[in-house]
């Protein structure tokens, strides 16, 4: 097949999978779906296509997100709950085609081998509730007047899952390779380990669960680094000490090398306080203490108290609130603590490369007055991370700029405070509170534990209006979730992670679940039972009070928008091939490791985009302490490679008052919130601390490709 005609097939491809330029008069002002749709307009629409004989009967098909006390709503194998509401107009009265009482909406899975009744659909608005396939098409036929098993009338209109369009993609860039098979050629993770690739690279390892694309020339445009230990002290590492601090307290930090064991191999790594991760600090609500940090890396670094609205100065952003830490130098941290909640420290100099190898710590804020958080049996504050191991060790990161700046850096082991298998061990009928905390570059997780009820408590700073029950926890990069399980029965229950990944050459998805640690739990009862407690679920009042004012302030309107996007610059057709292709709200895996591991910062340029145009370092927002903020937060699914951004505002605190138009009704104080691609989030931005303070995505990479922003509150 010639280039054009190529071409044009991949344009009919794309446009059939999209419902492009589709119209359709039926829908409602919130609708959000386009009129005039085009291909990757949003992972949301697609066009529902009237069967030849019907050519005046149109619709769109809308996925619409279910309420979620979290940034998106899953399943518990990590499948995107949407409800599809089907916007139809001119359809005619069904007796007119035949012995028809009714028009009824029938889901399948994408191969047609699964069938599932939705309901009775007419002209206008209908809510068909949820699908549970990815991908899936969606049939409306006209049927008789008794409800059948399945479908049996006459097919009027049908409309595929906007995801389907990765099936247009991959044949795309199947055609434009020249080599049918290229989408089909596994490569094993011994076959990547420790194949040299010139200029000091070898290639990371491949995941025999998704297909990789073969791309043997491209390399990152970066030498490669890992930590230098010449002449410099290298401790073994040994497991996270808590230490307890009072009013006044000062706290010895140092990062420096340490000789970690990940598996059965040793490598050196970073640490703070020779530990992984660094010390648990415990302290209370209104507490002032001193930090003496003490940097013996290689490289310079500084200390971020993530989610601290502490003082300026002390923030630990390079060149903004402090000069970078040189490798022998020291610096001093004074850090106040005006809130409850669990927290986190981690370097702000090169966070893809430090942060990745192993510096980060926690701190949990407990309140002064007992009994503002019901008892439970015990509490455990859990860091949970990734880690990219190759061949010889870890796969080395970029010495000048990051490396899988297009997606994030991805691990292949799962970490629970720096161990690859975590185990916890407890007497039947324990109530455990989980602090959890998202310390990974870029992974989202979707953890649960099959067995146990979970209540969701708190989040960054602070609990919610009000507790709920979940059956997982989303969770992205820098959230923190609180959430308590109770343990009724003696037996072994997992702590896992279950998503749906992207093969993204193949366009599909796969279920996958690992496993991330155990929790035992032993046949003797425990002696002290909270099980009536755990079984209630409360009101916060002190949180609604306080955030009961920013809900009377839901109707303001909106000061400024964010909107994220990408750039890039010298890269091949094939990569453009690739980056031009249907969003998916949430990667929960690298889909394509082989074209974002050579993607650098030098070829990828993430930004935040405001109303005036002005982007990443050039928006110049100023505001003055009191006040609060209306800030929407837009992730365009038209973009290059639109994917999800844990967004974070330093120094501050905000809550999420809406999501895609629809208000929050169960707000808690954050300062990281995970934005969908294709989604829209409202937020009110409470300004109580003066200074020049930082906001970006969390995604490591994308941080190091310049996706931040700084805003003055003066006093």
């Amino acid at each position: 097949m010639c280039g054009a005609m190529r071409l044009r097939v991949v344009a009919l491809l794309l446009a059939t999978a999209t419902g492009a330029g589709a119209q359709s008069e039926s829908l409602p002002p919130d609708s959000r779906c386009p009129r005039g749709l085009s291909p990757f307009s949003t992972p949301f629409c697609s066009e529902l296509v009237a069967v030849p004989d019907l050519p005046g009967a149109t619709g769109m098909m809308e996925l619409r997100p279910v309420r979620s006390p979290f940034g998106v709503a899953v399943t518990p194998d990590g499948r995107l709950r949407t409800r599809i509401v089907l916007h139809v107009s001119s359809l005619p009265r069904p007796d007119s085609l035949g012995p028809y009482r009714r028009y009824v909406a029938w889901a399948y899975t994408i191969t047609m081998d699964e069938e599932l009744r939705l309901g009775v659909v007419t002209n206008g608005r209908n809510d068909v509730g949820e699908v549970p396939y990815e991908p899936f098409r969606v049939l409306i036929a006209a049927e008789g007047v008794r409800p059948a098993p399945a479908r049996t009338g006459k097919l009027v209109l049908r409309a595929t899952s906007p995801s389907a369009l990765l099936l247009a993609h991959r044949d795309a860039v199947m055609n434009l390779t020249g080599r049918a098979t290229v989408a089909g050629d596994r490569v094993s993770a011994d076959e990547h380990a420790g194949h040299d690739m010139g200029g000091g690279w070898e290639m990371p390892p491949g995941d025999p669960r998704i297909a990789p694309m073969a791309m043997p020339h491209m390399t990152p445009g970066t030498p490669p680094f890992l930590p230098d230990s010449t002449g410099r002290l290298v401790t073994d590492a040994r497991p996270r000490e808590v230490v307890t601090l009072e009013d006044g307290d000062t706290l010895r930090l140092r990062a420096g090398l340490v000789r970690r064991t990940i598996g059965s191999r040793v490598f050196v790594m970073y640490g703070y306080n020779g530990q992984y991760p660094g010390p648990l600090v415990r302290v209370e609500r209104g507490t002032e203490v001193v930090v003496m940090f003490k940097n013996d890396l290689d490289l310079p670094s500084t200390v971020h108290w993530h989610g601290l609205r502490l003082d300026n100065r002390f923030d630990g952003v390079p060149d903004l609130t402090q000069d970078p830490v040189a490798p022998g130098d020291s610096f001093v941290y004074r850090l106040r603590f005006p809130d409850v909640g669990v927290f986190w420290y981690h370097p702000h100099i090169r966070e893809d490369l430090q942060q990745e190898l192993g510096l980060y710590g926690n701190i949990l804020v407990a309140a002064r007055r007992a009994g503002e958080r019901v008892p439970v049996n015990r509490e455990e504050v859990l860091a949970i991370d990734d880690f990219l191991l190759g061949g010889e060790g870890a796969v080395p990161l970029g010495r000048d700029v990051p490396t899988h700046a297009l997606m994030g850096r991805f691990g292949n082991v799962l970490l629970v405070n720096g161990e690859p298998d975590y185990a916890l061990s407890v007497q039947a009928g324990e109530v455990v509170r989980f602090y959890l905390t998202n310390v990974a570059n870029t992974r989202t997780f979707n953890l649960r534990i099959p067995g146990a009820r979970l209540k969701l408590v708190g989040s960054d700073l602070g609990d919610y209006e009000r507790e709920e029950w979940v059956e997982s926890v989303p969770i992205a990069p820098a959230e923190r979730y609180v959430v308590e399980a109770m343990f009724a029965r003696a037996g072994t229950y997992a702590l896992v992670n279950g998503v749906q990944w992207l093969d993204h050459m193949m366009g599909t998805f796969h279920a996958v679940e690992d496993t991330l640690g155990r929790v035992i739990v032993s046949p003797t009862p425990v002696r002290r039972s909270y099980a009536s407690a755990f079984g209630q679920l409360r009101a916060h009042p002190e949180a609604s009070s306080e955030l009961s004012k920013l809900r009377a302030m839901a109707l303001r309107p909106v000061d400024h928008t964010l909107t994220s996007g990408l750039k890039v610059r010298n890269v091949s057709p094939l990569v453009m091939m690739m980056l031009t292709g249907m969003a998916v709200p949430v990667d929960w895996n690298d889909g394509m490791p082989m074209m974002n591991w050579p993607l650098t910062g030098s070829e990828i340029s993430w930004y935040l985009r405001d109303e005036r145009g002005a982007e990443n370092m050039d928006i110049a927002w100023r505001f003055r302490v009191g006040d609060v903020v209306r800030i929407r937060l837009v992730n365009d699914a038209a973009s290059l490679h639109a994917m999800a951004h844990p967004i974070h505002f330093h120094g501050q605190r905000f809550a999420v008052i809406e999501r895609n138009g629809v208000p929050n009704d169960n707000m808690v104080w954050k300062d990281t919130a995970l934005l969908p691609a294709g989604e829209t989030m409202d937020i009110l931005l409470e300004l109580t601390n003066p200074g020049t303070w930082m906001a970006h995505c969390h995604i490591a990479e994308h941080l190091g490709t310049g996706m931040m922003l700084t805003f003055v509150v003066e006093q």
